[in-house]
């Protein structure tokens, strides 16, 4: 006879393999919708790649969206480090990318005094926004999820609020924006910024300080078993408290490097989903910050393959159809990948 059992450690080969064949279900999938609606997988496999990596645009347009998807991918995935669930990194995206313009618009300084400035202003919003969460978490058990998704919609309106209103752009007449700013993220190449090579650096900097630091073992300790940390000696509710801190300092970052490299305004609409995003990075990444790398890549790639799907007059939404179908069946295939079949005698 033979039972299941549940590994409580999953081998990498296992999450590996199976989100392989997760992927191919997704294609699988893909490619029956396409048929029906009268268009061939192989021909839209090609386009996407073509316009993807074989074009200047394509490659600019993936190294943009990889970058603030790495910072929110690398703002949740710091909270589930630590045991929580950070839904609100779109709201401290907007709210860095808020402080941000607010230097960009009306610092009259260089821009070796004001980037700084903007890249403290953008960490110091991302916090802040996410403080009320975080102590609310760390000291009076109030569920994150709930704080940090609600003032999503917050900083959400705020943004409207400003480009409608005060800062509205009253020198091209652009609508629902900012003027332009005054001071941008140096470039690459072409458009590429280096808010990208900046974001890669700070994930292999969490990757390397988190695996081999004290904090990072007292972060993951609390994260997986509050009880346990407790009796060590680790103060539960400050990691809580930092965590969340940290976490929307990354988000508020990523939102700086949109407005002050790619938009060069703020704009209603700024964040295009990537707060939300960033979750389904973080949770491809699992427990590894340097697969956030790859992670964000994917993500990328499934964006611009959105915009392909657009110019065949397939709908904007089915990048998140996409999206949620990766998310669901990686999910299960991670779920079945920790069971093993052990053979046991009668």
């Amino acid at each position: 006879m033979s039972r299941r059992i549940r590994l409580a450690v999953v081998p990498a080969r296992r999450i590996f393999i199976g989100r392989l064949l997760a992927l191919g279900f997704v294609f699988v999938v893909l490619a029956v919708v396409l048929a029906m609606l009268g268009l061939k997988l192989g021909m839209v496999a090609r386009l996407v790649v073509t316009s993807t990596f074989g074009t200047k645009f394509g490659l600019e347009d993936l190294a943009l969206y990889m970058t603030p998807l790495l910072m929110t991918g690398a703002a949740v995935w710091l909270g589930l480090r630590a045991g929580l669930w950070n839904i609100g990194a779109e709201g401290q995206f907007l709210a860095g990318a808020t402080a941000a313009t607010a230097i960009g618009l009306f610092l009259p300084a260089s821009a070796l005094v004001s980037l700084p400035l903007a890249a403290l202003a953008g960490l110091l919003a991302g916090a802040l926004w996410s403080a009320v969460p975080a102590a609310g978490r760390a000291w009076l058990g109030v569920s994150e999820i709930i704080t940090t998704l609600l003032l999503n919609f917050i900083a959400s309106f705020m943004v409207y609020y400003l480009v409608t209103g005060p800062w509205a752009d009253r020198v091209t007449g652009a609508q629902v924006s900012s003027e332009r700013l005054h001071v941008a993220l140096p470039v690459i190449h072409g458009v590429v910024h280096w808010g990208g090579v900046l974001g890669l650096v700070i994930v292999v900097a969490m990757g390397l300080s988190l695996g081999r630091s004290r904090f990072g073992y007292e972060l993951a300790l609390s994260g997986s078993n509050p009880t346990a940390a407790h009796y060590a000696g680790v103060s539960v509710a400050p990691r809580i408290f930092v965590a969340l801190l940290f976490s929307g300092a990354l988000a508020g970052l990523g939102g700086m490097m949109e407005v002050l490299g790619t938009v060069h305004r703020l704009q209603g609409g700024l964040a295009h989903g990537y707060g939300y995003l960033g979750i389904v990075v973080a949770l491809l990444a699992r427990k590894s910050a340097f697969a956030l790398i790859p992670a964000a890549f994917l993500m990328a790639v499934i964006l611009n393959t959105g915009i392909v799907l657009q110019t065949l007059q397939v709908s904007a939404s089915s990048v998140l159809a996409i999206t949620g179908l990766l998310v669901f069946a990686i999910a299960v295939s991670d779920e079945l990948a920790a069971y093993v079949k052990l053979e046991t005698q009668k």
